[in-house]
C-alpha cells in the first residue's frame, strides 16, 4: 500500500494523464475504470487489474474493503480524498479506480451473426449506452468506424456499466467493407424513412446501422442497406437520440425473437 498526498507524485500524474488523454491511453494500452461496480465486474469477468487507487474515505466502504481483500496482490495506491476527486469523472466519487490493460483490437471474424455498426458516434455517453443496450439485448458484436469516440475512454466505460467485458468491440473498422462482407440483412435507421421498424424482420442475421448524432448515416452506408427504417413517433418531437434509437431497435429484435419462439 502506497500513500499519496501530493499532486506532484509521479504515480498520481500518470493516473491523471490516463484520465485526460486518449492519446496516452492508446500509447500505454491502459484504461481507467471508475467505480466499485465497474472494477468488480472487471475482476469477475476478466481478471486482476494492473493497479488500484482508493481514496482514504473509500477504505472505510465495506464493498471496497471486500474487493481489496480479493485483490491483495494488486498494487494499491491510497490517495487523499482531494487528490482522488481530481481523478474521478463523477460528482460524488465512489472511492476506487482501477488501471487495466485495454484489450487489443480483435481481428474481424470471417462471419458475424447479429451486430451493431456505428458510424462516427462522438458522444461517450451515447456510445456507452449503446454498448449497454447491445449487451442486454444479447447482440455480442459492435463495430465502430474510424472516427467514432474511443470505446475505452473513462466516460464510455462508466456509461456502459461493464458491457465492455461481455461484448466483442471492433474499433477503426471500415464499415463500408464490413457491410459488403456481411452475409445477412443490413438495416439502416433514418429519421425520415417511410418504412417502419416494426414492419421489418429483425430475427435473423442482421446488422443494425446507426450514424453520427448530427449528420446521421452517410449516403454510402445508406446505399448498401437492404432496409432503411424509422421509428414511428406519434408524439410532438422530431427525433430520438442515437442511444435511444439503438435501444428501441435492439429490444424490438428481442421482442420479435420471443414471439417467434412461441409459435
Amino acid at each position: 500500500m502506497r500513500q499519496i498526498g501530493s499532486a506532484d507524485n509521479p504515480r498520481f500524474k500518470a493516473l491523471r494523464k490516463l484520465l485526460q488523454s486518449s492519446q496516452e491511453r492508446r500509447r500505454t494500452e491502459l484504461s481507467l475504470l471508475d467505480g466499485i461496480h465497474l472494477v468488480a465486474t472487471y475482476c469477475d469477468k476478466v481478471g486482476m487489474p494492473e493497479q488500484l487507487a482508493v481514496s482514504r474515505s473509500g477504505l472505510a466502504d465495506p464493498e471496497i474493503a471486500e474487493l481489496l481483500r480479493k485483490t491483495l496482490r494488486v498494487e494499491l495506491l491510497v490517495l487523499s480524498d482531494s487528490l482522488f476527486k481530481q481523478l474521478s469523472s463523477v460528482t460524488t466519487p465512489t472511492g476506487i479506480l482501477a488501471v487495466v490493460k485495454t484489450p487489443r483490437p480483435q481481428p474481424m471474424p470471417a462471419a458475424l451473426d447479429a451486430c451493431v455498426m456505428l458510424e462516427d458516434v462522438q458522444d461517450p455517453g451515447n456510445l456507452g449506452s449503446i454498448l449497454r443496450s447491445a449487451a442486454a439485448a444479447g447482440v455480442r458484436h459492435v463495430l465502430l468506424s474510424e472516427r467514432s469516440v474511443h470505446a475505452w475512454s473513462p466516460r464510455v466505460l462508466r456509461a456502459a456499466m461493464g458491457a465492455h467485458f461481455v461484448l466483442n468491440i471492433y474499433e477503426f473498422v471500415n464499415l463500408l467493407d464490413a457491410t459488403r462482407a456481411f452475409p445477412g440483412t443490413i438495416i439502416a435507421t433514418r429519421q425520415r424513412a417511410t418504412r417502419s421498424l416494426y414492419d421489418v424482420d429483425l430475427t435473423g442475421e442482421i446488422a443494425l446501422l446507426f450514424g453520427n448524432e448530427g449528420a446521421g448515416l452517410s449516403r454510402k452506408l445508406l446505399a448498401v442497406a437492404h432496409e432503411v427504417v424509422a421509428i414511428p413517433m406519434p408524439g410532438k418531437v422530431e427525433s430520438l437520440n442515437v442511444a435511444a434509437t439503438a435501444a428501441v431497435c435492439l429490444f424490438e429484435r428481442v421482442r420479435q425473437i420471443r414471439v417467434s419462439s412461441k409459435r
